[in-house]
């Protein structure tokens, strides 16, 4: 059966058996751990895991690879294949809960799903995920630079960086027409993202206007309320949300409230 792989869901299935390698020790594979995969696609990554470990809870929102898929893996009883939006799924939900995410994350979805998953998967403690180089930068971007955004912040107040590789088109059916990049990150002992996150999107919603604009423009506070509070935390009323590092934005949450 060919299957075609379809644009709209961002998909570019994994076809090179090479780069496992660098996901596993990436990963950190153990025989005893139980992995999350989002959008398996062919489930090449999937049988890699399947192989290393307990158990992978593969979710796929695309229906109409079940029967390829579920073909490739009959060989692997470890291997929970759920369908459906991982976006809406309650993946804080899963049985056994998983502890590393490890996936070739679909274009489309890679930055709210990494997102959502530190804020509300607490069981998974590490990354290993293939993604846009451009989506990989960002996630450790540093503050004033073009890459910093809503995204670095969120995952830098949640996670260190543990590894970074840069991957070929080659690995990819149809090749992407931009460049891919692994990324691997823990989780560490950082704030609730919930209480930071809405002042964060927030601020990065009009990244050209004043912080305090924004923050007034979302109704979060009025603008006065929100240049004392950036007055609180020694940054000045003209200070834009690029200019703030990852720490300053929960004490500016924290003024807020």
């Amino acid at each position: 059966m060919t299957v075609v792989p379809k644009k709209a869901l961002g998909q570019h299935f994994l076809i090179d058996d090479n780069i496992l390698g660098v996901i596993g020790r990436f990963a950190e594979l153990a025989q005893d751990d139980v992995v999350l995969e989002v959008g398996p696609g062919l489930g090449i990554l999937t049988r890699y895991l399947a192989e290393r470990t307990r158990l992978v809870h593969a979710v796929e929102i695309d229906r109409s690879l079940e029967e390829s898929l579920s073909a490739a893996l009959s060989t692997h009883e470890n291997v929970n294949l759920t369908f459906g939006d991982a976006l809406r799924l309650e993946l804080g939900d899963l049985d056994p809960p998983p502890e590393k995410l490890v996936a070739n994350l679909p274009y489309n979805i890679a930055t709210p799903l990494v997102v959502e998953t530190l804020e509300h998967a607490r069981s998974i403690e590490r990354w290993c995920v293939m993604v846009q180089r451009e989506v990989a930068d960002r996630f450790f971007a540093e503050p004033r630079t073009k890459a910093y955004g809503a995204v670095s912040v969120l995952v830098q107040l949640a996670a260190r960086k543990t590894g970074f590789h840069a991957v070929s088109s080659t690995v990819f059916r149809p090749r992407p027409r931009v460049e891919s990049a692994i990324i691997a990150f823990a989780r560490t002992l950082g704030p609730p993202l919930a209480d930071v996150r809405p002042v964060v999107e927030a601020a990065f919603a009009h990244r050209r206007k004043m912080l305090a604009n924004s923050v007034a423009l979302a109704g979060l506070a009025p603008r006065a309320r929100a240049e004392e509070a950036l007055a609180a935390i020694g940054q000045s009323a003209k200070s834009r949300a690029e200019e703030l590092a990852p720490s300053e934005f929960v004490d500016l949450a924290a003024a807020l409230r």
